[in-house]
């Protein structure tokens, strides 16, 4: 039972998975490979002490490639929360896409289905929401939603800010240098730096 929500709505902020909360490494096929970024930990703490609840949403084609297997992706995501736990901080949910491009599912991102199928699992409400990632398909995604959008410039997100969003003309709200920048910009953009 929470008591310090100051609101009966439920927000949440949607987070890319790799080159948003983990380095970028290509497909990660060994939990080796993977790392936190900076700051991340502190990021999440931020909102969810403002009551944001925090889910990935990440698109794994590597599984249906033959890269690796479905286990690998769960298992890198619970060593995630492993991590994050020893902060202090969980993410709230994990939503994946193992399909291929061109499979016609409609989770994939930029398609919204994860983060409709989120939002119904937690009733959130999108229209207090965000979606953060380092790539186009991230914020085509949270704009599919009718969320508003922020791109993170860690991973593929300086290149995709140069070379990528020029071309196509989709633009986030924000751009922020990292995670804990983003989480700023959230906290301010809703209102709730004043409490």
């Amino acid at each position: 039972m929470s008591t310090s929500s100051t609101s009966s709505t439920n927000r949440a902020v949607f987070l890319d998975r790799d080159g948003t909360i983990n380095e970028e490494v290509g497909y990660l096929n060994d939990l080796s490979r993977l790392r936190l970024l900076p700051k991340v930990w502190e990021a999440l703490k931020l909102l969810k002490d403002k009551g944001f609840k925090l889910i990935v949403i990440t698109n794994q084609s590597g599984v249906a490639r033959g890269y690796f297997p479905k286990e690998l992706v769960y298992k890198a995501n619970e060593l995630i929360q492993k991590r994050l736990a020893r902060k202090g901080v969980r993410l709230d949910d994990f939503f994946v896409c193992f399909h291929l491009p061109d499979e016609g599912c409609n989770c994939r991102k930029p398609k919204p289905g994860m983060i409709f199928e989120a939002a119904k699992k937690y009733n959130i409400d999108l229209s207090s929401s965000y979606m953060v990632g380092d790539k186009l398909i991230d914020i085509e995604t949270g704009k599919n939603a009718g969320l508003k959008t922020i791109l993170v410039l860690t991973g593929y997100g300086r290149g995709e800010l140069k070379y990528v969003i020029p071309k196509k003309k989709i633009y986030p709200d924000f751009v922020a240098e990292d995670l804990r920048e983003a989480a700023k910009i959230i906290i301010k953009d809703s209102g709730l730096d004043t409490e």
